[in-house]
């Protein structure tokens, strides 16, 4: 079926070929958004022969409704809110405020748990890949470009295997170039597209940084 991914190493490899222009290019660095963006960023970067790192960002659900997205923060201390969610869900600002504490804290915990002391790398002047496994809302992936952006990179991508066509469409007003491989209709949810949507380990997180490391300092990445 087309836009049906085996797993998130099929949608990255798939979603590497999109991308292929930029192999080879210094300036070009893969951010991946944990968990499940990972692996879809390690293959992105292999092909490209470039670094990969981590970018977290952390969704604020609607309290009861958790998986529904009224906003979310990003490394940088960037806090994207969905106004409209907010006021159809009758959500208070001290309530925004309560999830979003908690939502940094586990956000600390995952920077270092994932670059265990690394310092972030930096972005200026350069060409940002934004990876996720998809996207429903794109409430994550607009608060990841925002924080990129205050970084002063080059030019922001923000690359997806699948997503609705109106967030994907919201992405490009904000990103320099949304690449969202696949747009079905209807979406249902991020996870109906992929055959094997097992949830991302911190450990697969911490060991695929490792090895996307080990291959940037020996100029490549085992096949």
């Amino acid at each position: 079926m087309i836009g049906h991914f085996r797993d998130r190493v099929d949608a990255g490899r798939r979603l590497a070929k999109a991308l292929l222009h930029l192999a080879g290019r210094q300036d070009v660095i893969v951010l991946a958004l944990p968990r499940g963006g990972v692996p879809v960023g390690f293959e992105v970067a292999r092909a490209l022969g470039a670094p990969l790192d981590v970018f977290l960002v952390r969704k604020l659900g609607v309290p009861g409704h958790e998986e529904l997205a009224m906003g979310a923060i990003a490394s940088g201390g960037v806090r994207v809110i969905n106004e409209a969610v907010v006021r159809a869900s009758l959500i208070s600002q001290d309530e925004i405020d309560r999830i979003a504490a908690a939502e940094q804290r586990e956000l600390d915990r995952r920077e270092e748990a994932y670059r265990g002391g690394r310092p972030a790398p930096d972005l200026a002047g350069r060409t940002v890949i934004l990876v996720d496994d998809g996207m429903a809302t794109g409430a994550s992936m607009r608060a990841a470009v925002a924080a990129v952006r205050a970084h002063r990179p080059a030019r922001i991508i923000a690359a997806v295997p699948t997503a609705p066509p109106d967030a994907c469409a919201a992405l490009e007003a904000e990103a320099d170039e949304a690449l969202c491989l696949t747009t079905p209709v209807p979406f249902f949810a991020v996870g109906a597209w992929y055959d094997d949507f097992r949830q991302t380990t911190d450990a697969e997180v911490r060991e695929l940084l490792e090895q996307a490391a080990k291959a940037t300092a020996e100029g490549r990445y085992e096949s």
